[in-house]
């Protein structure tokens, strides 16, 4: 069954950092784009970062730039999100997902294959 698993959230104070994690398993992502997306309570579904299969181009929205950075390693089939200067406006569930094409995108419809979530909270 091919699956992405997030983890790495959790409940932290304004100004602090977490680094989340995509694991996948099933099959290799190698060869796809892979994005990051979030949804707070009450909110739909926000763009948050992308990146290219190679990891070669990177694609940030405009309220996290300077303070996120996505990452891969293609030999682990892992991504990652480093979250930094976090703030309370960056709450929500954090979702990875793998996009049908080889490039970064921040248009959530290209995306295939989603994982479960992980919660971020950060609290004042």
């Amino acid at each position: 069954q091919v699956q992405l698993v997030e983890s790495g959230g959790g409940l932290v104070q304004t100004g602090v950092s977490l680094r989340l994690s995509c694991a996948a398993s099933g099959r290799t992502f190698s060869s796809n784009g892979i994005g990051w997306f979030r949804q707070a309570p009450g909110k739909g579904r926000e763009f948050v970062a992308a990146i290219s299969w190679s990891g070669g181009s990177t694609l940030y929205a405009e309220s996290v730039k300077g303070r996120f950075t996505i990452s891969r390693d293609n030999a682990k089939n892992t991504v990652y999100l480093q979250m930094n200067s976090l703030k309370p406006e960056d709450t929500a569930v954090y979702y990875c997902a793998a996009a049908r094409g080889p490039r970064e995108s921040s248009m959530w419809p290209l995306y295939d294959v989603w994982g479960q979530g992980t919660q971020v909270t950060v609290s004042t």
